[in-house]
Order: C-alpha cells, then sequence, then structure tokens
C-alpha cells in the first residue's frame, strides 16, 4: 500500500512520535531510546494482558522494538506512530500465541511445608484487614472478565485491551 505524500505530511505535523520515528530512520539512537522510554510500559502491560504472562510481555515488548528497528529504514507515516507500534505488538503477540498453543508446557505448584513462614502476599492480606468475602468476590469477577476476554477473538480481544488501556476509541479500532 502506497501512502501518499499528504498523508505523510499531515502524521509528521500532527503526531511527535512519528517525528521521532522519522529522526530514527535517518539513525538517531537518541530518538529511538526517547520512543523506547515513551512506549516500553505500555507495550509491556498489553502484551501481558494478550498473552497472560508477564516474563513473557517482557521478551516480546523487546521483540516489538527490534523490529520497529529492523523497519527503521522503510518507515513512512501513514498513521499514528502509536497506531503502527501497536499493529507489530499485536502480530507479535499472535505469533507467540500460536507457538505457544504448538508447545506443551507443564507447570508444578511449588511445594509448601506447613512449618514454613507465611507468604508475602497472605501476609499482606492478613494485615490488610479485607473481608474474605469480598476477596473471593473480586476473585471471581476477575477470573470472569479474563475468561471473557479470552474467549474473544483476537481482534476483538485487542480492541478491547486498547480501549481499556491505551485509552483508543472503538470507533478507531474498527478501521
Amino acid at each position: 500500500m502506497s501512502i501518499s505524500e499528504s498523508t505523510a505530511e499531515r502524521y509528521t505535523l500532527a503526531d511527535p512520535d512519528v517525528r521521532l520515528m522519522l529522526q530514527v530512520r535517518e539513525g538517531d539512537a537518541q530518538a529511538f531510546e526517547e520512543l523506547m522510554l515513551r512506549y516500553q510500559n505500555r507495550l509491556m502491560s498489553l502484551l501481558a494482558h494478550l498473552i497472560g504472562q508477564r516474563d513473557l510481555a517482557e521478551d516480546l515488548t523487546q521483540e516489538v522494538f527490534l523490529r520497529v528497528y529492523r523497519a527503521r529504514k522503510r518507515y513512512v507515516p501513514g498513521a499514528k506512530f502509536s497506531t503502527w507500534l501497536f499493529t507489530i505488538a499485536g502480530n507479535v503477540a499472535s505469533n507467540a500465541l500460536r507457538s505457544k498453543s504448538r508447545r506443551r508446557e507443564v507447570h508444578l505448584a511449588p511445594r509448601t511445608s506447613d512449618s514454613a513462614p507465611q507468604s508475602l502476599e497472605a501476609a499482606a492480606v492478613a494485615a490488610s484487614g479485607l473481608m474474605p468475602t469480598r476477596q473471593l468476590d473480586k476473585a471471581e469477577m476477575c477470573a470472569a472478565v479474563q475468561q471473557a476476554v479470552a474467549g474473544l477473538n483476537e481482534r476483538q480481544r485487542m480492541a478491547v485491551l486498547l480501549a481499556k488501556f491505551e485509552h483508543f476509541s472503538y470507533s478507531i479500532l474498527a478501521r
């Protein structure tokens, strides 16, 4: 797909991140570092929600930035920078989920002995004074939401997560 000069000019003027990416395209390492600082936490959060594993999300965030860097010479501003970046992130997440579904993993729960000290989480809950019924309700609600989001197709899941965590509007995401 070819991008017209007027479209590229419009996004260059409107989006400071597009201007940074254009500097990256010209070899400015500091501009790339600035983009990473602006987006790494947001990307990691989105990928953690898409994948369901924080440690894998960290690796995938690095993969997204590697792909951005590798594609820097071919970058043409045809949309907001964040749209381009989150499209790459969605593709990386899809690839990871596909790869993950092909592997069979077994997670073993760590053994605990009765004499072992309380876990940090259990101690925090006990110290907080939260009522167990409220904790149970919250856990059930969280599980229901996670199950509902997991039941969406990939495109819908990405739209919900971008709307929730990146405050994108659904009308923009529908394009």
